[in-house]
């Protein structure tokens, strides 16, 4: 398993943001909203830099050149079916224990201090959400969750990677608005690829086919505009 490489170009703080809303709105589920959304996310993703726009580009060619039904069955297959590909990030750290569930209104609060509410459903540590709420709403938290949660993102990444999927070059992108990913992490990333996310004897397979959310709790592609773009 190789590290991913630093950023290579200056990236501003309002191109991270960008980068995270059009990275949050690709990691929903698809629908006819976001198709019509592809002009607009075609312009403010492309003076990005080179690691963000490069990926980023090549996945919104995929929307463009596939059929909505199609992006529909395999993100399910992806994301719902899959626990290693999952986008929950405390699943990684928690599993199917009693301590995600106070990691989830951990999530919740440190949203609410910032004015940003939840839809009936969502669930907060869902990765569109996180980097929505990176980019618009607190980015200082936001980024912490992200760093604090890092080895789940790069298991998700390599899952995708392996799957051959084309959400690897969403992740991609994600991971481009960070750091390297640091040893720790790179350790973390390998027990939790051998072994899974901690348990409970509640005799579940940490890795097995079946979701570890039901399909009614996946949030909804997340509203609004990429950062900095056009009303």
């Amino acid at each position: 398993m190789s590290p991913r490489p630093a950023r290579r170009s200056p990236t501003t703080p309002a191109q991270l943001a960008t980068a995270r809303q059009v990275a949050s709105l690709l990691l929903g589920y698809p629908d006819e909203e976001l198709l019509t959304r592809l002009p607009l996310l075609r312009a403010v993703t492309a003076p990005l830099p080179a690691e963000l726009a490069g990926p980023l580009g090549r996945f919104l060619d995929h929307l463009e050149t596939t059929r909505l039904e199609r992006l529909q069955t395999d993100y399910v297959e992806t994301f719902d079916l899959q626990r290693r590909c999952s986008l929950y990030l405390t699943y990684y750290a928690y599993g199917d224990t009693r301590r995600r569930g106070m990691a989830l209104l951990q999530f919740t609060h440190l949203y609410g201090r910032a004015g940003l509410h939840l839809a009936d459903g969502e669930l907060p540590d869902h990765l569109a959400v996180v980097l929505e709420f990176t980019a618009l709403g607190d980015t200082a938290r936001g980024e912490r969750l992200l760093h604090e949660h890092r080895a789940g993102l790069e298991l998700i990444r390599l899952a995708l990677e392996e799957r051959r999927s084309p959400w690897a070059a969403v992740l991609a992108a994600v991971s481009a608005t960070l750091p390297p990913v640091a040893a720790a992490d790179r350790e973390e990333v390998a027990r939790l690829a051998l072994q899974g996310p901690p348990t409970e004897e509640v005799g579940l397979d940490p890795y097995g086919a079946a979701p570890f959310a039901p399909p009614e709790y996946m949030p909804q592609p997340v509203s609004g505009a990429p950062a900095g773009a056009p009303r």
